[in-house]
């Protein structure tokens, strides 16, 4: 394959040729350049068309102003792998830029690209998975995204506040100082995206709204975006009472991990109730994310697989 421009080498490959040393490992061959020609060291003309839509796909994408990683690579490759049935132009196409960001916010897995893509498609999504698939992270971009562009007024992000092994009674000061730790963890992910400057502004006109679920009840909730995050830890009547305040032009994501419940025994999970009676309704997008989704440290992706084993032995 012939580069467009030989200066987008480094990025292309990665650091220390990561990204390089990734393509040689998916494909079974030793790549090496001549000028600016890229070869693919085997006869396979299957793994050589692979290769070329796999660096005419990255060569886009730096384009776009993405730089490509390893998760990116292995998405790409998946794609393009016969038999997939996986579309590789979604992954360039489901980007959210977001006003005021320095930088487009793209998936680095097909699922998480089906994830964006449902959101700006549907009402009422649902992102379930392991911890570090993105799917609060994307969700809070979509919902900066439709605020800052004023296509939605307002957004609201609430999560119920369960204790994972420690006391919320024992933790200092008032109510909101107690709950601020739960609610961290989503400021974080804001500030990460827009500058906290504009995240306080937004919040100080009342464009962004984060509370505990309980604070939910009775409200009706038009016009905004609503992020339910670690839904699983929400009990079946809290999970109907959320659902039930949506009133028109509002569009909500409800995020959670199946498998890391903390509610306490006997009770069922509001999340697994919702998927299990609501999973029919064709208005309603369910995203599931799995291990290979994991896009935090590469250790996190094999703890979660080593809880998945764990689990299913039991």
């Amino acid at each position: 394959m012939v580069l467009d421009n030989v200066e987008n080498l480094h990025e292309l490959f990665g650091e220390n040729d990561k990204n390089l040393i990734l393509i040689e490992k998916l494909l079974g061959a030793r790549v090496y350049i001549k000028g600016n020609e890229i070869f693919l060291d085997t006869d396979d003309e299957n793994k050589q068309l692979i290769l070329k839509d796999i660096l005419a796909q990255l060569e886009d994408y730096i384009r776009l102003g993405q730089a490509p990683g390893t998760d990116l690579i292995k998405a790409i490759h998946h794609s393009l792998d016969k038999g997939a049935g996986e579309k590789p132009e979604l992954l360039k196409e489901s980007y959210i830029v977001i006003p005021h960001s320095a930088n487009k916010v793209f998936p680095k897995t097909y699922n998480q690209a089906l994830y964006i893509d449902a959101m700006n498609k549907y009402e009422m999504i649902f992102g379930i998975g392991p911890a570090g698939t993105g799917k609060t992270y994307l969700a809070v971009a979509m919902a900066l995204k439709y605020v800052l562009t004023r296509r939605l007024n307002k957004l609201i992000i609430t999560r119920p506040v369960v204790e994972a092994g420690e006391s919320l009674g024992f933790l200092p000061g008032d109510l909101a100082q107690k709950i601020n730790p739960y609610l961290r963890p989503i400021d974080d992910a804001m500030q990460s995206l827009v500058p906290l400057e504009l995240i306080r502004k937004l919040e100080e006109k009342g464009s962004i709204e984060i509370a505990p679920l309980a604070y939910m009840r009775g409200r009706t909730l038009s016009g905004c975006m609503v992020i339910l995050d670690e839904a699983q830890n929400t009990t079946q009547e809290q999970m109907k009472m959320l659902l039930t305040r949506i009133g028109e032009g509002t569009k909500t994501v409800i995020t959670g991990d199946i498998t890391q419940i903390d509610l306490p025994a006997k009770k069922e999970s509001g999340l697994l109730h919702a998927i299990s009676i609501m999973k029919h309704i064709k208005e309603i997008y369910f995203q599931f994310f799995k291990e290979s989704d994991v896009v935090r440290h590469p250790l996190v992706r094999k703890i979660v697989k080593a809880y998945e084993k764990d689990s299913s032995r039991q």
